[in-house]
């Protein structure tokens, strides 16, 4: 079996470079300032550097130049190195684990870890199910996390007397996630969890002919009419599935991201989660069963830091 990490472009940053041109540019260096393709030459003064040939131009440009390795010090072997970590580990890698496998510092490797997550976020906001009309798409919420005292909503009915909600979700941040069955997974860090905030989550993300599926959550009752069927189980009765009603695949998509969070990352704060579900969102939608390698999620990921800059001051007050 050969070893991933025998590839020439983890080996130097040179390699790294020629590799990650030829995944950006396959038809010719793209300038980063005007748009032009394959009309520069390289400037053989500056090893890795281009000069746009346009008259209006003519300014230099890397195939970092404009994405979220621009301005890195960390070579790019390593930084390929990391995507491939990253995009490989079921349940994640973390900050700590790159900082000694790479040889780099750990406020270095966290930094790292943010801007990957960043270009593994993904902007499609098309309707789920909606493919082939009638898709199934599974709904729930889970909750993770201590929640600030600051940030903790009671009900308003409450009129000023102590908040003291018990179980569960007490004092917990709310994860809302939708789950296309044998499909993609788009998960949703909202403030409160509460009718309004899932319903608007719903309506927006599912498409209309699709049939939603949850548990007996009444969160879901009164958008459930929106779509061509609400179909629930009743967990508190036992019942997790009937016929093909069930809610595994988003229950499938929360177990693997609370035994990654506990278990390799240990604490988020909350401003940094809605990352943390990015990540997790990219490597489901990009699964094995999906026909994806770890090469080729890799591949995917990379092409993800285009159009994209974070700066450390970002991600400190984020």
């Amino acid at each position: 079996m050969s070893n991933a990490f025998d590839a020439p472009h983890f080996q130097s940053h040179e390699n790294a470079r020629a590799w990650l041109e030829a995944q950006r540019w396959p038809d010719g260096p793209i300038c980063s300032h005007c748009g032009s393709i394959n009309h520069a030459y390289k400037n053989k003064a500056k090893p890795g550097y281009y000069r746009c040939a346009e008259k209006e131009c003519r300014k230099d440009f890397t195939v970092t130049t404009g994405t979220l390795m621009e301005r890195s010090h960390i070579p790019l072997n390593k930084w390929l190195m990391a995507f491939y970590l990253m995009c490989a580990s079921k349940k994640g890698v973390s900050a700590h684990q790159l900082h000694r496998s790479l040889g780099i510092d750990y406020k270095s490797a966290w930094f790292l870890c943010h801007r990957i997550r960043e270009a593994m976020r993904d902007g499609k906001m098309d309707p789920l199910g909606g493919a082939g009309g009638g898709g199934i798409v599974e709904a729930d919420e889970t909750y993770f996390g201590n929640l600030p005292e600051s940030k903790r909503r009671p009900s308003p009915q409450r009129k000023g007397r102590p908040y003291i909600k018990k179980g569960r979700a007490a004092g917990k941040r709310a994860i809302v996630a939708l789950v296309e069955r044998g499909g993609r997974v788009r998960s949703f860090h909202p403030a409160v969890a509460d009718g309004a905030s899932v319903a608007a989550i719903v309506r927006e993300n599912i498409a209309r002919e699709a049939r939603l599926h949850t548990d007996e959550s009444r969160l879901y009752t009164k958008v459930g009419h929106e779509f061509s069927a609400h179909e629930t189980v009743t967990h508190s009765h036992g019942e997790y599935a009937r016929g093909d009603v069930h809610t595994n695949s988003v229950e499938g998509y929360f177990s693997i991201f609370k035994r990654g969070m506990r278990g390799i990352y240990q604490h988020c704060g909350e401003k940094h989660l809605h990352r943390y579900l990015a990540e997790y969102d990219f490597r489901y939608n990009h699964r094995v069963a999906l026909g994806y390698s770890d090469i080729d999620r890799t591949k995917i990921a990379v092409q993800g830091i285009v159009g994209k800059r974070l700066t450390y001051h970002q991600v400190g007050r984020a």
